[in-house]
């Protein structure tokens, strides 16, 4: 089992690795050797949200220096390991650029979040399992446009609007067809335990790579979501990581 211990400004934070995710883990446990992180700051913190670090651009960087597109050069694939993992307060996952120009959601090679999130009633669960379930058809239909995008440019070009009703009806009916086959999603008690308990973001699940959670020092990541922001929800007071070393694995 891996661990690291990130020590701030505002107290440590130890985080362990979950071995079922191992490219993320050995990416995070390479670079933390190598001192990657050492005097970056957390450099996005939203309060009942998450806090964001790990850009090297950080360090050191003049408060009107924009952050956040920090990278080392590659990205890794999704390790999606859902549901067993989610956003749970304290779950450590790595940020990403958004699915329009990453459909794949590879994470980014370095920036990783912690998630404070807030606690959820019953009621607003079944409400974003009913929004998901919305979100899953809207996606599966956009998956089949991609897949007969050329047919779909052709009736155009010809401009066979009969056509073009015709294969709309059909991907419809193909798009029920296939979420018909895939299920409702729904939160596993697990999950609604811990959204209706400690609390977290459960929007974000199976979207980004969750990889480890916090061990210890979840009242550090709570003093760091209070703190003052300003633009970019950068912290007005810099919350340095001071070292971030690993301490088993």
């Amino acid at each position: 089992m891996a661990k690291v211990l990130i020590k701030t400004t505002l107290g440590d934070i130890t985080v362990r690795l979950y071995d079922e995710t191992p490219q993320h883990r050995d990416n995070f446990l390479k670079l933390a050797r190598e001192g990657f992180y050492n005097g970056t700051i957390f450099h996005r913190v939203i309060k009942n949200f998450m806090i964001q670090g790990g850009d090297p651009g950080s360090k050191d960087a003049p408060m009107d220096k924009q952050l956040g597109a920090g990278d080392v050069g590659y990205t890794i694939p999704a390790e999606f390991v859902y549901p067993k993992f989610f956003h749970k307060k304290g779950a450590l996952a790595a940020a990403r650029t958004g699915d329009e120009v990453n459909p794949e959601r590879r994470s980014s090679g370095c920036q990783f979040y912690i998630v404070t999130g807030e606690v959820y009633s019953a009621g607003k669960l079944t409400q974003l399992e009913k929004q998901m379930a919305q979100q899953q058809l809207q996606n599966t239909f956009n998956n089949l446009v991609v897949e007969n995008r050329s047919k779909i440019l052709d009736m155009r070009k010809n401009r066979d609007n009969a056509g073009l009703m015709k294969l709309q009806e059909e991907l419809e009916k193909q798009t029920y067809a296939k979420a018909k086959e895939m299920g409702d999603p729904k939160f596993t008690d697990e999950q609604r335990e811990a959204y209706t308990s400690i609390g977290g973001t459960p929007f974000l699940d199976n979207n980004y790579t969750v990889f480890g959670e916090v061990e210890s020092g979840i009242e550090v990541t709570d003093k760091i979501q209070q703190v003052k922001t300003v633009a970019g929800d950068r912290p007005a007071e810099d919350v340095k990581m001071l070292s971030v070393e690993v301490i088993e694995g």
